[in-house]
């Protein structure tokens, strides 16, 4: 009986792909999923790929089979948008991205005949849209998430233009990006599948830098110039689309423009705002309740449903209504001010700044020192026996509070752990 306690390359790949710090939990519609993309075969492999990017040389030593053999999987893999690749300086740089943002999307960023894109579109709604585990684990765990809102740039006074710095503007990202190229919008085109898609504009996905150089490479986007990709944006923000991008502040990969029916950030700040699902930008919009006439346009546009009609208690008038701002739910994309037409809405200041990570590699140890994951990333070659062990023991360390941390520490007897806590508790 003992190959009922074997575990499946599936079940491998699932627990690979936990190590992330947003992580995917195990489920039967994950599972379906894996299985509609990745073959068996390839789950097995995967599931031993590192974390941090590597060359076909590592993969081959991990997988103990010769560097051409290696060679071919990963350029298959990166062929379906399963593997991200980037040539540097005559070497190929594979990484495996998470399932969100991450092959997910890849796989329906495009019209494809190799798999049953309806049945993988129901699937994901499944796992997305029904259940709840992953999309609470992606957008609410820890305090730093994986995306955030860009500020509606055309509604930007001129004092507000000021101090809006250039990583927070979509149109800065789009000039300064070594690489851009656009594909279908996933959420949409799942949503399509379901019958349940808004008429928003499908072909507006944007990816950018090393993503962009690989997705357009394979033929799962396409490759743009900087006039066309800004023509996107204009698009976008006349249908009234939020800009959510990578929430990093240098070679941002990604920016998707959001409606709020079919997004699952925009549907998840909804379920869940209480929990700060995306970084808003550094604005929200006021009100001058003078001048609002109480018409509902700023509500119906809201992506997150921050906006709603109240009572604006005037004697004179009881009927009357005005517009009323759910601060907490609000992204300040600003989307709302360019929809009001009698100037009632402006955008303010926040008191605080957004703080936001540099890079995708300082946002990932941060996220996974957050969420008690910062071990898979310091000991990632899980070949080795010696960092299987050194993770679990340095996993259970992070849990722990301050003071079982030192005693941890102390009994560990270990220089190299007690600098690692104190670097990272810093």
């Amino acid at each position: 009986m003992a190959h009922h306690t074997l575990k499946s390359s599936y079940t491998k790949l699932t627990e690979r792909l936990n190590r992330f710090p947003q992580g995917a939990p195990p489920s039967e519609a994950l599972e379906k999923i894996l299985k509609i993309i990745i073959k068996e075969k390839e789950a097995e492999l995967i599931s031993q790929l590192p974390i941090k990017p590597f060359t076909a040389a590592k993969a081959s030593e991990i997988w103990h089979v010769p560097l051409a053999e290696a060679q071919k999987v990963l350029d298959e893999l990166a062929g379906r948008a399963i593997l991200v690749d980037v040539e540097r300086d005559g070497t190929s740089i594979y990484t495996l991205p998470p399932p969100m943002a991450g092959f997910f999307e890849f796989s329906m960023m495009r019209l494809r005949d190799d798999i049953d894109q309806k049945l993988l579109a129901e699937l994901f709604y499944q796992y997305l849209n029904v259940e709840e585990d992953f999309i609470k684990q992606l957008f609410t765990d820890g305090e730093t998430q994986l995306g955030r809102t860009f500020v509606h740039e055309p509604v930007l006074s001129n004092e507000n233009a000021l101090h809006v710095l250039d990583y927070e503007r979509a149109s800065e990202v789009i000039k300064t990006a070594s690489h851009r190229a656009v594909g279908l919008c996933y959420c949409r085109h799942k949503m399509q599948h379901m019958n349940q898609a808004c008429d928003a504009p499908l072909d507006i996905c944007m990816t950018f830098n090393s993503s962009a150089e690989s997705l357009a490479k394979h033929g799962h986007a396409r490759e743009i110039d900087i006039s066309e990709c800004l023509d996107l944006l204009q698009q976008a923000y006349d249908h009234n689309l939020v800009q959510f991008g990578e929430n990093v502040r240098e070679k941002v990969n990604f920016i998707c423009n959001c409606c709020g029916c079919c997004r699952e950030a925009m549907l998840a700040a909804k379920r869940f705002a209480y929990l700060n699902p995306i970084h808003t930008t550094n604005f929200f919009p006021t009100i001058d309740v003078d001048k609002c006439t109480g018409c509902g346009a700023c509500g119906e546009v809201c992506p997150v449903e921050a906006i709603a009609l109240v009572s604006a208690n005037d004697p004179l008038r009881p009927k009357r209504k005005i517009a009323w701002l759910e601060a907490d739910l609000c992204l300040g994309c600003g989307i709302c001010v360019r929809n009001c037409s009698k100037d009632a809405l402006v955008l303010a200041e926040r008191r605080e700044r957004v703080i936001t990570p540099l890079n995708s590699a300082h946002r990932a140890v941060v996220m996974a020192l957050e969420r008690g994951k910062l071990q898979n990333l310091i000991f990632d070659n899980r070949a080795l026996w010696s960092h299987r062990a050194l993770a679990a023991i340095f996993g259970i360390i992070l849990k722990l509070p301050p003071i079982k941390q030192t005693l941890a520490t102390q009994q560990v007897k270990s220089h190299y752990l007690e600098s690692l806590i104190k670097k990272f508790a810093n």
